[in-house]
This record gives structure tokens, C-alpha cells and sequence, in this order.
């Protein structure tokens, strides 16, 4: 269809009006967020700003992020199967290469992990790791067993999201608000947390890869 680019001019000149005036009518924020967000540090499990506000002061946000992941992966499982794999054997270079990084990509994923509380770090950086190395082990050859495809892998891909649900829900039945953790606990439950967010984004990553619905394949 011939389409004439002129009548898209209007449409961009409203948005940018409509954005302009969002932007313009922001208001001034009520109180002084990095003086508040040091005053409050100390009970929100985390020494460092980032993870304290990414996993307590604003969960919902990482939680609608762990969310907007997995509905993007059940996009890509919802237009079919993934493609049957037709790789050759690995070179000589490549498979030497597989076999020292994935275990350096899964050491430093738990490194990035285990430190996101204190210094920068975190699940979807650990997760970004996990899922490379995933990647890597595809490009060589490594294919997903029948017994893994299933039922386990799924639970893998929602743990991340059902932990933060939890968590959430837990705060809920003590009294709490939702995603508000007890400051004795806070830390024990942004650990558990990021940890089962760190291996679903890996393997969600690393799902996206495959284009489709895993099948599993025999070894």
C-alpha cells in the first residue's frame, strides 16, 4: 500500500505536544528523594542505594519488569515451536572457548549476585550472565533434554515472579504492605529474591534465543 509520509506529520506534531506538556507539567518533588532515600537505607536490607530501591522502596517496579520478561517470552512460544536445530560440531576454537567461559559466565552470575547488595550488581545482571552462557552453549551444540523442556523448565522460567508474589503476599498477611518487608527480614528476603530472579531471567534469556516453544530434543 503507497503510503504518504506528509500524513504522518500532524499525528508526530500532536504527540509532541501532548509529550512536551507531560514533561512540563511534572511537579516539583515534594520532598528531597536522595537525602530520603539515606535517611531509610538502613531498613531496607540493602547497603546499596540501587538494590534498595529496585528490590523494596519501588518492588513494584522490578516485579512489573520480571512480568513484562515473561510475557515476552509467551509472545515468542505463541507464534509455534522453535525452528529444529541444524548446527554442525563446534570447532576446535569454539569448543575450547564453551567449555572455559560458561563456567566463568555461571562463577561471576553468583559473584554480581551475591554483591548487589552492597555494591552494583543484581539479579538481571547475574541473569544476563546465566543467559549468555546459555546462548554460548547453544551455539556449540548443547540441546534441551525431553526430561528439562517440560514442566521443570517452566517452573524455572515463573520462579523470579512467583518469589517476588510471595514475598509480596507474605507482607500482606503480617500486617504489612505489599512488597513492604520487615526491616529484621528485609535482607534474608531481597536475597531470596534476586536469586530466583537470577535464573529465571537466565533461563528466560536464553529461552528468547531458541525463536519458539522448546520441544525437546533427545541426546
Amino acid at each position: 500500500m503507497d503510503t504518504k509520509p506528509w500524513l504522518l506529520l500532524p499525528l508526530l506534531l500532536a504527540l509532541g505536544v501532548v509529550l512536551s506538556y507531560a514533561v512540563l507539567s511534572i511537579p516539583e518533588p515534594a520532598q528531597d528523594l536522595p537525602t530520603l532515600l539515606a535517611d531509610s537505607i538502613t531498613i531496607s536490607g540493602a547497603h546499596n542505594p540501587v538494590s534498595a530501591v529496585l528490590l523494596n522502596f519501588r518492588g513494584y517496579d522490578t516485579l512489573l519488569e520480571m512480568a513484562v520478561l515473561l510475557a515476552a517470552l509467551l509472545g515468542v512460544w505463541s507464534l509455534g515451536d522453535m525452528p529444529a536445530y541444524r548446527g554442525s560440531d563446534p570447532d576446535l576454537i569454539l569448543d575450547i572457548m564453551s567449555r572455559q567461559l560458561v563456567p566463568v559466565f555461571i562463577l561471576v552470575a553468583g559473584y554480581l549476585l551475591w554483591t548487589g547488595a552492597d555494591a552494583p550488581g543484581g539479579a538481571f545482571q547475574a541473569g544476563a550472565l546465566l543467559g549468555a552462557a546459555g546462548v554460548l552453549l547453544r551455539i556449540c551444540g548443547w540441546r534441551i533434554d525431553n526430561r528439562y523442556s517440560g514442566l521443570p523448565l517452566r517452573v524455572l522460567l515463573v520462579l523470579g515472579l512467583g518469589m517476588f508474589i510471595m514475598a509480596g503476599t507474605g507482607a500482606l498477611l503480617i500486617g504489612d504492605e505489599f512488597l513492604q518487608y520487615p526491616p529484621t527480614l528485609a535482607s534474608e528476603l531481597m536475597l531470596m529474591i534476586e536469586s530466583a530472579a537470577t535464573l529465571s531471567i537466565g533461563a528466560t534469556l536464553a529461552a528468547l534465543f531458541l525463536g519458539g516453544r522448546p520441544k525437546g530434543e533427545d541426546k
